[in-house]
């Protein structure tokens, strides 16, 4: 068991500045739980008083039922696992040695803390050819792979990480959150993770807990229930006049029919004499998604002019296994506007179209309706 519990805590700074005020939060152990808030909300340092990085003013912070001013600091973090931004490696350090770091520090052999380390490398997806390098040396990505691996080096029950991704371009940063998806689903670690992007939160998240300003808690429940019941207005106007759209990430997309599309290769473009204003999918040898190809008339082909794709490869996809934000946001990008759901090899399946994404959304609404009308009846009766 590692669950967390703060009672009443809060902490307020000598010059007067209430970083935290009264903060009443129970994080179950192997939960997944993120801090989200505005930059000076007190989300980060709610998180450092765990580790006893930061003390509070008031109240009490129990780890597994034990108030933590009662452990040595030392003893209690060679127990928690801590990542920050842009991984917090030791500079003169090799990728190995730095993964190693605690478990030395705790008494295995050096031998025995780099073979582990090695493996852990593996776990976070980074290559053994890179166990030599120093931090200078890598991508940012990379970095935060390696102070993934360290934090985990230890086995740690409790992970705490301070705005990870932060300092990543977008497409690592989503990989990044992929893995970290995956590594939770086998480790079943309590993680306390800190971003001020929403998405994030509700991308990772089992619980998401809102910090506004002062350091006030404003709600405390699952991703989906902020999204479509967000508890204050400050909740309200910090999840985005779109919640509704974020909201589709947590409906299954199974049932939505898949059609049909019309495809061709680059090399059969000229052959074909294409209807004015038609849309077809170009693909290549293995049948993946080039782009859009829109031929005007069989002329512009003939003169040599080639015809322009108006979606790049990699553009917004659609896996058959994903939810409903993803097949809508697919058929809404598209300049066809038929959304291209791909198999697990990347191979095109078929189409999907906008507004049979609704209607399915429809039927999701109209059968929990239903549910609940019959749970209310059940409890009436």
């Amino acid at each position: 068991m590692s669950d967390i519990e703060f009672r009443d805590i809060g902490k307020t700074y000598p010059d007067g500045t209430h970083a935290v005020t009264g903060l009443d939060l129970r994080i179950e152990s192997g939960s997944f739980t993120v801090f989200v808030g505005p930059s000076g909300c007190g989300k980060t340092t709610s998180m450092r008083m765990i580790n006893r990085m930061i003390h509070p003013s008031s109240g009490v912070l129990t780890v597994d039922g034990r108030d933590i001013s009662t452990v040595d600091p030392v003893r209690l973090r060679l127990g928690i696992g801590y990542v920050i931004q842009s991984g917090g490696l030791l500079p003169h350090r090799t990728v190995v040695d730095n993964v190693a770091t605690v478990p030395v520090l705790r008494g295995d052999s050096r031998r025995a803390a780099r073979a582990a380390a090695l493996e852990l490398l593996d776990r976070v997806g980074l290559d053994r050819s890179l166990a030599g390098r120093y931090p200078a040396q890598l991508s940012g990505g990379q970095q935060q792979r390696v102070g993934v691996a360290r934090a985990l080096a230890a086995d740690p029950p409790i992970l705490l990480m301070d705005e990870p991704f932060s300092a990543v371009d977008p497409v690592v940063r989503a990989e990044l959150q992929s893995e970290m998806q995956r590594l939770q689903a086998e480790l079943h670690k309590t993680i306390v993770f800190v971003t001020h992007d929403i998405d994030e939160a509700i991308t990772l998240g089992d619980k998401v807990a809102v910090f506004g300003r002062g350091g006030v808690l404003q709600q405390y429940a699952p991703p989906q229930q902020v999204l479509a019941q967000p508890a204050t207005d400050f909740v309200a106007d910090f999840v985005g006049h779109d919640r509704g759209y974020r909201g589709l990430s947590f409906r299954t997309a199974n049932d939505v029919a898949l059609h049909e599309i019309r495809t061709t290769t680059a090399e059969e473009i000229a052959a074909q004499r294409l209807e004015r204003g038609e849309w077809v999918l170009v693909v290549d040898a293995r049948n993946h998604p080039a782009g859009w190809v829109d031929v005007t008339g069989v002329e512009g082909v003939r003169a040599g002019r080639p015809p322009e794709l108006s979606m790049a490869a990699g553009g917004s996809l659609f896996t058959p296994s994903g939810d409903l934000r993803q097949a809508l946001d697919a058929a809404i990008s598209s300049p066809s506007g038929i959304g291209v759901a791909v198999d697990d090899s990347g191979a095109v399946r078929g189409g999907v179209l906008a507004e049979e994404v609704l209607e399915q959304l429809s039927r999701q609404r109209s059968a929990e309706d239903a549910e609940r009308n019959r749970h209310y009846f059940e409890q009436a009766l």
